[in-house]
C-alpha cells in the first residue's frame, strides 16, 4: 500500500523540517516557499502525471516529491535541491517505500532546481512543471509599501493574478495560464526573470512526449 498523503503531512519529522524551512526562507527575504505552494505543487505534479495516463503508483510518488521538493531549505538554500532530496529518501524510506520509490523521489527532488536540474525521469519532469508554474502574488511575504520600486522577482509575482495549468493528453500539450496584473509588470518582466525556468519546463515537457506552452493573459507566447 503507497504512503498516503495525510501520514506524509501529519508525520512529526517531515513537519519540524517543513517548518524550519519557511522560518529560514522568510528570514532570508525569499518568496513563500511553505506548505501552501509545497501542496500547490505536490497536487500539480500528480495533475500532469494523471492527465497523461500514468499509473497510480507514479501519480502517487510525483505528489509526495512535490510536497517534499523544497524541504532542503531547512539546511541552506544554496543545493536545496541536493540535500532535500537526501532528506525525503531517508523519510519516505521509515514511512515505508521501497528503496526504488525513495530513489525516484530522490532523483526528482535533486533535479527540480533550474540552477542543475534536468528531467530524468515522468516524476522529476512533472515536479519541475509544477514548481516552475506557480506564481502568485500571496508568495511575497514582505510588506512592500511601493510595488513598482520593489526587486522585479518581487514585482512579477505581486502582479501574477492566478496561474494554472493544463495537461491534454490528446494534443500532447501541457499548458501554463497565467493572468497578469501589466500595471504592476510588464510580459517582458516575467520573461527577465522566469526564461530559465521556462526552457526548463519545456524540456520536462519533451521528456513526457508534450509540448510546454505559456498562454498570459489570454495570449499564447510559447
Amino acid at each position: 500500500m503507497l504512503l498516503s498523503m495525510e501520514t506524509l503531512k501529519a508525520d512529526e519529522e517531515v513537519e519540524a523540517i517543513m517548518r524550519m524551512s519557511e522560518r529560514s526562507i522568510e528570514a532570508l527575504g525569499y518568496t513563500e516557499h511553505s506548505r501552501r505552494h509545497s501542496t500547490i505543487v505536490s497536487r500539480w505534479s500528480g495533475d500532469i502525471l494523471r492527465g497523461l495516463g500514468k499509473s497510480e503508483e507514479i501519480v502517487r510518488l510525483g505528489e509526495i516529491a512535490g510536497y517534499l521538493h523544497d524541504i532542503g531549505n531547512c539546511i541552506n538554500r544554496q543545493d536545496h535541491a541536493m540535500s532535500g532530496a537526501n532528506l525525503a529518501y531517508n523519510i519516505v524510506r521509515r514511512l515505508g517505500l521501497s528503496c526504488s520509490q525513495a530513489a525516484e523521489i530522490m532523483a526528482a527532488i535533486g533535479n527540480h532546481d533550474e540552477q542543475f536540474g534536468l528531467p530524468v525521469s515522468d516524476i522529476s519532469s512533472a515536479l519541475i512543471i509544477a514548481d516552475k508554474a506557480d506564481v502568485h502574488k500571496s508568495r511575497v511575504k514582505k510588506n512592500i509599501e511601493n510595488v513598482l520600486r520593489a526587486n522585479i522577482h518581487d514585482r512579477v509575482n505581486l502582479a501574477a493574478e492566478r496561474s494554472y495549468l493544463e495537461t491534454d493528453k490528446e494534443k500532447g500539450t501541457i499548458t501554463l495560464f497565467i493572468e497578469i496584473d501589466t500595471s504592476l509588470c510588464s510580459v517582458m518582466d516575467y520573461f527577465e526573470i522566469y526564461f530559465s525556468r521556462m526552457r526548463l519546463s519545456r524540456k520536462a515537457a519533451e521528456f513526457l512526449g508534450c509540448k510546454f506552452s505559456l498562454v498570459i493573459n489570454g495570449n499564447s507566447l510559447v
